[in-house]
């Protein structure tokens, strides 16, 4: 049964911003009146007041229950029209009209009253939920200052063309994802990333919008546009993560489905029975006495605790985690996470920062190294990068350019053949190379030329900072860490063993990647994969959860994994797991704390011990409670 908020005023919460500025008193108009008459009703009842009687106190009751009832009583025809006759409107319509027919006008007043009341309470609990997703929306431009011929003038970030330079002053956010024209400059991308320190950023390199421009002046060149800019991305992945509902939101669903017909029929059990009882036994038996048992079993019945509480909870949760800078793409990626014992990383770029520079060059004169880089600049891989760097320039036309994923490239340069890559591609070329090249723990690329080795570039790359931390806390918490790379052997188990990591696999293809992913899976484990998103796209794919770090300008990313880290600190997927088993805990407890007091007050109610009052305060009380304990989330750290 789907949860449709109805407020005790019955106006919808369409802007946030509106609600908060215009909308909050006006809420609480109507249930401060029908309280008040309420106990206005209640007073007058017990002073014997010779006029309150009879249709006099019937009426004053009646109009102070339709001024918070009656869209709801008209909300549960209108679910009734829609082939929902079990909704919560209707269980509360018929309580509360129930009540009336057998004088509880008080009674019937309160079961409306506080539900209202506890819709609007929980209505504000959802607000704060959706605050943290919500705010992302200003990270939307409504307008781009446009530089032309030296004028700067507005435009609307739609209409702003690819190649087009606009300008970000200081304290700004930037509009557009752009190229940097101007000096190097800060960035302030807390809002995207979560970190806290300002990212510089180099001239060429590419700004994000929902990046601020810390403290100059900087002018970019629009790189794409609106409708598929880094924030675009992030706003539809949020507001599709809404959409993958996790498994115990699809129980609940289908619980309710279930459970609120199965305790109308219970309801309407207690009433019958006894009566059919009364006519074989001596058991006296009194209409009213039992309906009102029927009704109090049908108020506090209402799943709305377990219906609102268990969305709320994941809600929550991708909250919190998009505050941090994790995105995950659906409550379900949410709860699986939350069950991960296996995180597999990816090495360059993930552990590692993936920057390399040149630490050395043999055997290759400096226009063999220019021929090398030609063939690199095709690449956007961090070590072709490098060696694009070192090399400074060359003007050196390559023709029949083959990549060979795992492997390497192979080119021709002014009509020379040339093989440039891992040993492995050697060997597999049947390329003859020194075997001492084996042991050397470094990254290196193996260059052949007229299938004969003339040398080798070798490289550096550092692990992050946080890399050993995220390796610890996931230790912390139980989840083992297994590195699978293609690099080799030597290198992979260095960089392993300044990580603590146990487990650590080299010289590995794509497809060596898959098989031991399957491994893992085969022993029971249940598997993260963490890399960079586009040289791993199998493997993401693969794994129980894939998670794509600091790649939110990657299409793959945002197409192949299930969670996307917005920074490059590996750190943050023991966070992610950390919130995942956390909101996890409290889905259970909201299910097992909300069914276990609605069971326990619906068998007083039936034997007597429980009332009207009871039953309205449980109901509302339980609810709210377990939306209370939802937003603990909220807090996490």
């Amino acid at each position: 049964m789907a949860h449709n908020h109805a407020h005790c005023n019955c106006e919808e919460h369409h802007h946030h911003d509106e609600i908060e500025e215009n909308g909050g008193l006006r809420d609480w108009i109507a249930p401060a009146l029908s309280l008040t008459m309420l106990v206005a009703g209640i007073v007058l009842s017990h002073s014997h007041a010779d006029w309150f009687g009879g249709l006099p106190r019937a009426l004053w009751f009646l109009v102070a229950f339709l001024i918070v009832g009656w869209h709801v009583i008209v909300e549960a025809f209108q679910a009734l029209r829609e082939g929902e006759p079990f909704s919560e409107f209707m269980l509360m319509s018929v309580a509360s009209v129930g009540a009336f027919a057998i004088g509880e006008y008080p009674e019937a007043v309160a079961v409306m009253l506080f539900y209202c009341v506890g819709e609007m309470l929980q209505d504000k609990a959802v607000d704060r939920a959706r605050d943290n997703i919500r705010s992302l929306v200003a990270f939307k431009p409504e307008r781009v200052r446009v530089s032309s011929d030296g004028i700067d003038h507005f435009e609307r970030p739609d209409s702003v063309k690819v190649g087009t330079e606009i300008v970000v002053n200081p304290g700004e956010r930037v509009p557009l994802d752009g190229e940097l024209l101007s000096a190097d400059a800060a960035f302030d991308t807390a809002a995207l990333t979560g970190e806290s320190v300002p990212r510089t950023i180099e001239r060429g390199d590419e700004v994000l919008a929902g990046m601020i421009a810390s403290e100059s002046v900087v002018r970019l060149r629009v790189v794409r546009p609106a409708k598929e800019s880094a924030v675009e991305r992030i706003l539809s992945m949020v507001e599709e993560a809404t959409e993958r509902k996790a498994p115990a939101e699809l129980f609940i669903r289908r619980f309710a489905r279930i459970y609120t017909p199965a305790v109308c029929l219970l309801a309407l059990l207690v009433v019958a029975l006894p009566w059919l009882c009364s006519l074989v036994t001596s058991f006296s038996y009194d209409f009213s006495t039992w309906l009102y048992r029927a009704l109090v079993f049908l108020v506090i019945s209402c799943p709305c605790a377990l219906v609102i509480s268990i969305p709320l909870s994941y809600f929550a949760g991708i909250g919190a985690a998009s505050r941090r800078g994790i995105l995950f793409k659906g409550s379900n990626y949410l709860d699986a996470l939350s069950h991960v014992d296996t995180v597999v990383f990816d090495k360059t770029g993930t552990l590692t920062t993936g920057e390399f520079q040149v630490a050395s060059v043999s055997g290759l004169s400096e226009h063999e190294l220019a021929c090398v880089a030609a063939i690199e600049s095709s690449s956007s891989h961090p070590i072709a990068k490098a060696i694009v760097k070192r090399a400074d320039s060359f003007d050196e036309t390559v023709e029949n350019l083959r990549n060979i994923p795992g492997y390497g490239l192979a080119a021709d340069v002014g009509g020379a053949p040339y093989f440039v890559g891992t040993l492995r591609l050697l060997e597999k070329e049947g390329i003859d190379y020194p075997k001492e090249l084996q042991s050397v723990a470094e990254t290196i690329v193996a260059v052949a030329k007229k299938r004969h080795f003339i040398g080798h570039i070798l490289l550096s790359d550092t692990p992050k900072g946080d890399a050993a931390e995220a390796v610890g806390s996931l230790r912390g918490i139980g989840v083992d860490s297994v590195i699978l790379s293609g690099d080799k052997q030597a290198l992979v188990e260095k960089v392993a063993s300044q990580l603590g990591v146990g487990e650590a696999h080299g010289d590995l293809l794509p497809q060596d990647k898959a098989s031991h992913i399957e491994r893992l899976r085969g022993e029971g484990r249940q598997v993260a994969f963490v890399g960079d998103g586009i040289n791993d796209a199998p493997v993401l794919a693969l794994s129980d959860v894939g998670i794509a770090m600091g790649a939110m300008g990657s299409d793959m990313a945002i197409e192949t994994a299930d969670v996307v880290i917005q920074n490059d600190q590996p750190s943050r997927v023991a966070t992610a797991i950390s919130l995942g088993r956390r909101t996890n805990r409290i889905v259970r407890q909201n299910i097992v704390f909300a069914i276990g007091v609605k069971i326990l007050i619906m068998f007083l109610g039936v034997v007597g011990f429980a009332s009207m009052w009871a039953a309205v305060f449980a109901d509302v009380g339980v609810a709210l409670l377990c939306v209370l304990n939802s937003m603990r989330l909220m807090r996490t750290t």
